[in-house]
């Protein structure tokens, strides 16, 4: 693939994403590299206009691999419509989908729609501690499996050699571009990329340790249809752009600027990943909360109710956290009474009627935790697309979303932020309290 000016000045990137909060991180990374991005809630009515980059958000991680690949067909035929020049599939840094695996099929029917033989995975991001090293990928200093993620309710990772889950998940060739490649930049990687491609591998799995790493593998793949990853990955593609003359950031006003919104603040949180469980705990020691009971819900108790009740009383003073985030242990023996995919539904819905309910009490800043609870939370609120502002923390910014009531949003991964995000959170979303 060549990169051609566009005169009708159309986006040049189109990305699809496997859920809300990491469409959210990838916009952040092309943001920060002066690319006006825009987020849409799945496939939008009317395109955006006046960006250089489309993410388009699915909910797509966990639902059957048939279902995924049919929604990111969809998803990629629509950007090739706005005029899109190069794609990107991403998905989690810790590479997570199903155990049968959304990734690999879903890179297999991208590549096959674009007419393309190879492609590349690389999940890293080395700002919030994912690095690769000969196949294996490390959550800080831990291997994948050993990090907590091996316990996940939805999608336990038990193996951190990407090379091998990536095989499992696809009948093409999978091969691997080591660090000793990497290490010596964009033209060595560029010459490995042939080479495998000459071995008849279809994906390979990219090594990297530092941003620098992925500026050099972005720079390599600027001849590549498609690009599949976590967001780091994207820190190194807005740049074969410039090169190419097709984008200029000083041109236009900072990529990252947003309107302002006035209203009440909510924090919503529905992880159970061990950093949403500090950031929450963080929280109570000085702020209100109230606990969703998923088995209370089940009960038919008045949960949202009481929840919404609870809100109210304090939104003239300060937000409230609204959280159902437990522990691993716990969230399994709410799965082993009620069913993995009842007590994840019940939980999405509860805490979709609250944002619903808060909204109506006049909240319009948003504080979300949870990939899951993001989707159903920007579903509930009809929000359709998203304008991306400055970093709150790594692979998190703030939004406003695009429509006739504005409502200012954080949409966070469960593993993501520092103890404190919550309230930095608030903060950059205009909350002064």
């Amino acid at each position: 693939m060549s990169i051609s000016v566009n005169p009708q000045t159309k986006p040049l990137l189109g990305c699809i994403a496997d859920d809300f909060t990491g469409a959210t991180d990838l916009a952040n990374m092309l943001v920060r590299e002066g690319m006006r991005t825009v987020q849409t809630i799945g496939i939008p009515e009317c395109a955006p206009t006046d960006v250089d980059a489309i993410v388009v958000a699915l909910k797509s991680r966990t639902i059957p691999a048939t279902e995924a690949v049919a929604e990111s067909l969809a998803a990629l035929a629509w950007l090739q419509q706005q005029g899109c020049q190069q794609f990107f599939f991403k998905y989690c840094s810790t590479f997570d989908s199903t155990a049968a695996g959304n990734i690999g099929q879903v890179t297999d029917a991208l590549l096959a729609a674009l007419g393309a033989d190879f492609t590349i995975a690389c999940p890293v991001f080395p700002e919030t501690g994912r690095t690769l090293y000969r196949g294996h990928l490390f959550i800080q200093n831990q291997l994948l499996n050993e990090s907590g993620m091996q316990n996940h309710p939805l999608t336990p990772m038990t193996d951190a050699n990407l090379v091998r889950v990536l095989q499992q998940q696809t009948s093409g060739k999978v091969g691997l571009v080591g660090y000793p490649v990497v290490a010596q930049g964009a033209e060595a990687i560029q010459t490995e990329i042939a080479a495998l491609r000459q071995q008849g591998v279809r994906m390979a799995i990219v090594d990297a340790l530092e941003n620098a790493d992925l500026y050099a593998i972005g720079a390599a793949c600027a001849g590549l249809p498609l690009v599949t990853g976590g967001s780091g990955i994207a820190l190194g593609l807005p740049g074969n752009f410039i090169r190419a003359g097709l984008l200029n950031p000083s041109e236009n006003a900072p990529a990252n600027t947003l309107p302002a919104v006035e209203g009440w603040s909510a924090v919503l949180a529905g992880s159970a990943s061990l950093a949403t469980n500090g950031q929450v705990a963080h929280w109570k020691e000085n702020h209100p909360a109230f606990r969703i009971d998923a088995l209370a819900v089940a009960r038919g108790e008045p949960v949202v109710a009481n929840a919404l009740a609870f809100a109210s009383q304090h939104l003239a003073t300060q937000a409230s956290l609204i959280y159902a985030t437990t522990t691993s242990d716990e969230v399994k023996q709410v799965q082993a009474t009620l069913g993995v995919e009842r007590a994840g539904a019940l939980i999405e819905d509860t805490l979709a009627e609250i944002a619903r309910g808060l909204f109506a009490l006049g909240v319009r800043r948003f504080v979300i935790a949870g990939g899951e609870t993001s989707g159903a939370v920007v579903q509930a609120l009809n929000v359709k697309a998203l304008r991306i502002g400055k970093q709150i923390d790594p692979g998190v910014p703030a939004t406003t979303s695009i429509g006739e009531t504005p409502v200012a949003l954080a949409l966070k991964s469960g593993n993501f932020g520092a103890v404190d995000f919550f309230e930095k959170a608030l903060r950059q979303l205009g909350d002064a309290r």
